[in-house]
């Protein structure tokens, strides 16, 4: 049999897949030719099967090491599921008694036991690595690598040591592997694990799926966050939060407004934790609020967002939690709310640390606030930091982030540029950037004044724009390699060669208007983000989910294990009504259509007979609409003249809802009379001003409205404007 063909048949064997996934064969290829390997792969791009497969395909027993027991569990349980025999794969770690530990010996001295999980701390057991040392081990795979590197967020000494305790055990190829790293982490761990001779495979670090959006951070955010996860009920998410006590108050408010969530941090008992964990897997709550401590180990590919209550302290960590969202290709929201005053708070508990470390984090922070404030494409930025070309006009997922949606004004800033190139040079590209700054607005400080810079005649030569102007400056030019930041020294910014050419032939540079977040606005900026395509009945869809969790149960496995979301949504489309139809939906195939869709398909058949839904060749599909009740009965009282209040309240939704509901109603062509609620709120003059503005406007979005009233009238004010008018000039 040739090598080839033995490659695609294990792989097809062992994991059901006809192909791989991007860069997954050439590393598979290098690991079987027994060489070095670094792989950087984001979350979600398919790393663990680089270093499963060969597992399976070579002799001995392949040694991965990885930082978290939860993890562990989850990668032993999904290969036991491919193999008949149970010690193909296992964990050895503190949680076994002796009795197991001996079982798991014996299946690696027999050659059973193909891939075995370990923490770092458990190589180091004297028991251990006095037994490994005996037996045939076909290679070492490092998972999560980051660890290794100080500048990694998740500093252990046990990972530092590796390279020594893999020696002792056996000389044998080394698979490095990890989710996120910049040029300087690289470095790092390949100079750490003594493999500069590494095959480095690097994938892409785009996920077009996901939509990037940061909003201010106001004493409304809880607000914010319940209508943000109610605008997204039946929908898997994720709120980040920085303190156990945050997490907990978050969990509390967001049972008590209906939702079902559970909180999850270190603090928990660990059985406590697995239950939180396992809830939400099997999809028994909606909303997992936690701290960092959770998600390393969880495969959930369809969370639909990722909620930031605190900034995190580093990209990498904002990367890696955003990248738990739409891991299955379909939609995937990352939220952000930021203010300064979080870094500040940063700031202070890394007082105590040594200076080394303060450093590092401070630069690493100065990273998180140049995304926040950024008013560049988002995506340009996030894979400029982590050494990766963007085209942000052409490239996928260019639309992608709530600054291409709502796009700030530019400037013709070409002799700004010249300034700080020129600043740059002068000071002999040695400082970095608070320092160049400084030098601009002439703000003396003992270091400038140690090289005698605040002498210099260009020392204040653009005071009258102010830090933050030429801070964001740096950032733009930074992205479009005119200077770069040193790796060993760093945050020393040094022109490139491209910014000396700039130098010698300026070009325009425009340059766009920074997010200034220094007081918070009220925060209800309107996402627009792109909904999962027209066509899809979404009525069918919850039916279907609820079928899913369901047969799920019945079956004992997570409900995206038997249909993942794409593949609901494309029922919800088709209205496949026989196996055979099912069999072509997107991601089911004959196996699972055999396997789990009758149910789907009976579901289907009635549903379409009883809402007398047309199914010819072309697929025409009927949309449901708005919830007619609820139209129905706000039509009804609002006419009655009832209070907005209190038709809100007798059907327990917030004034927004109701709000959002009142204008699908006028956007659908139907009149309403609201003109006693809005005589309530403005008088006559002020409502002729509104109604002037949205006559002569030229889109009616209402933070265009807020600003070019500059705090008149507010949110619900505007919009029950906004509806008025509708319902009179447009329906």
């Amino acid at each position: 049999m040739s090598k080839e063909k033995d490659l695609y048949g294990a792989l097809k064997k062992f994991f059901g897949f006809n192909q791989f996934k991007g860069l997954q064969e050439d590393v598979v290829r290098s690991i079987l030719n027994n060489e070095n390997t670094f792989v950087i792969m984001p979350t979600g791009g398919g790393k663990s099967l680089c270093y499963q497969l060969p597992a399976l395909m070579k002799e001995g027993t392949a040694i991965v090491v990885s930082p978290l027991i939860a993890l562990m569990k989850n990668q032993v349980d999904a290969i036991r599921g491919i193999s008949e025999n149970h010690g193909i794969a296992h964990v050895l770690n503190s949680s076994l008694n002796k009795s197991e530990v001996n079982q798991v010996m014996e299946d690696i001295r027999s050659g059973v036991t193909k891939l075995l999980y370990v923490a770092p701390e458990s190589l180091i057991k004297e028991e251990y690595a006095s037994f490994l040392k005996e037996q045939n081990i076909s290679f070492v795979a490092i998972d999560e690598a980051h660890c290794i590197s100080e500048w990694g967020h998740d500093f252990r000494p046990e990972y530092r040591n590796l390279r020594n305790i893999i020696k002792q055990i056996d000389n044998v190829p080394v698979i490095g592997l990890t989710a996120t790293a910049t040029e300087k982490v690289q470095e790092d761990i390949l100079k750490t694990l003594g493999m500069s001779d590494a095959n480095v495979y690097k994938a892409s670090f785009n996920r077009p799926n996901l939509f990037y959006e940061v909003r201010p951070k106001t004493k409304e955010v809880e607000k914010d966050i319940i209508r943000f996860v109610k605008q997204h009920i039946g929908k898997s998410g994720i709120i980040y939060c920085l303190s156990r006590k945050k997490v907990e108050e978050i969990a509390q408010i967001l049972q008590v407004n209906g939702i079902n969530a559970v909180p999850y941090h270190a603090g928990l008992d660990a059985k406590t934790r697995v239950k939180h964990q396992d809830m939400f897997l099997m999809e028994d709550c909606e909303v997992v609020v936690a701290t960092i401590a959770f998600g390393m180990g969880i495969d959930k590919p369809d969370v639909r967002y990722v909620i930031h209550h605190d900034i995190p302290k580093s990209l990498e960590s904002y990367y890696q939690e955003t990248g738990r969202a739409g891991r299955d290709g379909g939609e995937g929201h990352c939220l952000t709310f930021y203010s300064y005053k979080d870094i500040e708070k940063l700031e202070k508990f890394m007082a105590n640390k040594p200076v080394a470390e303060q450093e590092v984090g401070h630069a690493l922070l100065q990273e998180v606030v140049g995304y926040a404030e950024t008013s560049m494409n988002r995506r340009k930025y996030l894979l400029h930091y982590f050494g990766e070309e963007f085209d942000e006009v052409n490239g996928e997922g260019a639309d992608m982030d709530d600054n291409m949606r709502n796009p700030k004004k530019k400037h013709e800033a070409k002799e700004d540029v010249l300034i700080l190139l020129s600043v740059i040079r002068d000071t002999n590209e040695m400082y970095k950037a608070k320092e160049i700054v400084n030098t601009i607005i002439g703000k003396e400080n003992a270091l400038l004044n140690s090289h005698k810079t605040n002498e210099q005649k260009f020392f204040g030569i653009g005071k009258e724009k102010g830090s933050h102007y030429w801070m964001a400056l740096i950032r733009q030019i930074l992205v479009v390699n005119l200077i770069r930041k040193e790796i060993e020294q760093y945050g020393v910014i040094k022109l490139t060669s491209d910014g000396r050419k700039f130098m010698e032939k300026p070009t325009s540079f425009m340059m766009t208007e920074d997010h200034v977040y220094t007081t918070a606005d009220d925060g209800t900026i309107i996402t627009n983000q792109k909904s999962n395509g027209g066509g899809v009945d979404e009525k069918l869809v919850v039916m279907l989910k609820d079928l899913r969790k369901q047969v799920g149960k019945k079956q004992g496995v997570p409900p995206f294990a038997v249909f993942q979301d794409p593949s609901i949504d494309d029922m919800a489309l088709k209205y496949p009504i026989t196996l055979e139809e099912l069999s072509k939906v997107h991601g089911v195939g004959e196996g699972k259509a055999n396997k789990y869709g009758k149910d789907f398909v009976k579901l289907i058949t009635t549903y379409v007979e009883e809402n007398d839904i047309m199914r010819p060749d072309d697929l025409i599909v009927k949309s449901t609409g708005v919830n007619s009740g609820l139209k129905l009965y706000i039509i009804q009282n609002t006419d009655r003249k009832l209070p907005l209040d209190d038709i809100a309240k007798s059907k327990g939704l917030e004034m927004a809802e109701l709000i959002k509901e009142m204008e699908a109603i006028v956007y659908s062509g139907t009149k309403l009379n609201i003109d006693y609620a809005v005589d309530d709120m403005l008088d006559e003059d002020q409502q002729e001003e509104i109604h002037d503005y949205f006559m002569e406007a030229e889109s009616d979005g209402i933070q265009e409205a807020l600003d070019e009233f500059e705090g008149d009238y507010d949110d619900d004010e505007l919009r029950l404007m906004r509806i008025k008018f509708t319902s009179e000039i447009a329906n």
